[in-house]
């Protein structure tokens, strides 16, 4: 396993990740003995950070989580789990709440120490809150040794320059972005050069696009329109012809850029993860990538958004 630097933090964090959605059922029924065996079999191979959120499966991922890392030791991996989302539609990004989740998810995990703590999904909130409100409070809790570092995830790339450019530096040390470096959508990667002039550490996530790129496919709720489903499944019918996983050229590109740090991929399967890993480390398959980059070129950037209508992005038509 490779590791890269997050931003300014000075932590080392292994190139792919583990996403914890998955422990509270999000994209399938789960097993929760399955999922821990999952957790361990990512340590084991070299994954050490790990992405949880209280509003995966109402709080059932950081439960599972902590019991999976009951006896690990806690050098052995870096916690990161959010704020501000609760449940579907339920958001309170109050100081007074955000310190409260602190207190919640810790017990749940089974730890007294964050390292990162993100605001999540902020493209639902009134940014001037979390410039004026959420962040002084993470900032408390950090300068309280609570919590090592800060950070704010979201679909929409423009609320990251939203609200980093009305802070002071290293307020917000990291950015979560998902869908947004992936085979169909490389526009994160236009940000990369502004973030790192920030000294702001970059998460990549979804690099399936949220099952976009699978066998699979997308589930009920997807909010991705007609034309990139569509075009996404002749690009796994290309590899499904050719013999290649699109999961593995979906992990080799997202993993490629070096100015992204890492990028989460999330199953509560042991051997999944197991795939993912021996994916991100074997030789990269360019040809095939090159040939599904075409399939997808008319579609490419053409991704979805959401969020309130000031933090939503404009899309490609």
């Amino acid at each position: 396993m490779h590791y890269r630097k997050l931003g300014s933090t000075g932590l080392d964090v292994s190139i792919l990740s583990f996403g914890a959605s998955s422990l509270g059922g999000v994209f399938r029924q789960t097993d929760d003995r399955e999922g821990i065996r999952a957790v361990h079999a990512a340590l084991d191979a070299g994954i050490n950070f790990i992405d949880v959120s209280p509003y995966y499966g109402a709080t059932r991922a950081e439960s599972v989580l902590g019991r999976a890392l009951q006896g690990v030791a806690r050098d052995r991996y870096i916690l990161a789990t959010k704020v501000g989302q609760y449940g579907e539609g339920e958001f309170d990004f109050s100081a007074a709440r955000v310190t409260r989740s602190l207190d919640e998810s810790c017990a749940r995990l089974g730890v007294d120490y964050i390292d990162l703590l993100q605001c999540h999904d902020i493209e639902f909130a009134d940014l001037n809150q979390i410039v004026d409100e959420t962040l002084p409070a993470l900032v408390k809790l950090r300068d309280a040794g609570r919590i090592g570092h800060i950070g704010i995830t979201g679909l929409p790339l423009k609320v990251f320059p939203a609200v980093l450019d009305r802070v002071a530096p290293g307020v917000v040390e990291t950015i979560l972005s998902f869908c947004r470096f992936e085979l169909n959508d490389s526009a994160l990667g236009d940000l990369v050069p502004y973030l790192r002039e920030k000294g702001v550490g970059i998460i990549n996530a979804s690099p399936t696009g949220m099952g976009l790129l699978t066998e699979r496919g997308v589930p009920a709720w997807h909010p991705a329109p007609p034309h990139l489903v569509a075009t996404a499944k002749r690009a796994v019918d290309y590899c499904r012809g050719a013999g290649v996983d699109i999961v593995k050229l979906a992990i080799q590109f997202a993993i490629s850029h070096p100015g992204i740090a890492t990028t989460l991929v999330g199953t509560a399967n042991p051997e999944n993860i197991l795939k993912n890993v021996a994916y991100a480390e074997a030789p990269v398959e360019f040809e095939h990538i090159g040939r599904v980059l075409e399939i997808l070129r008319p579609v490419h950037n053409h991704n979805f958004t959401r969020g309130r209508p000031e933090n939503r992005d404009e899309l490609v038509a």
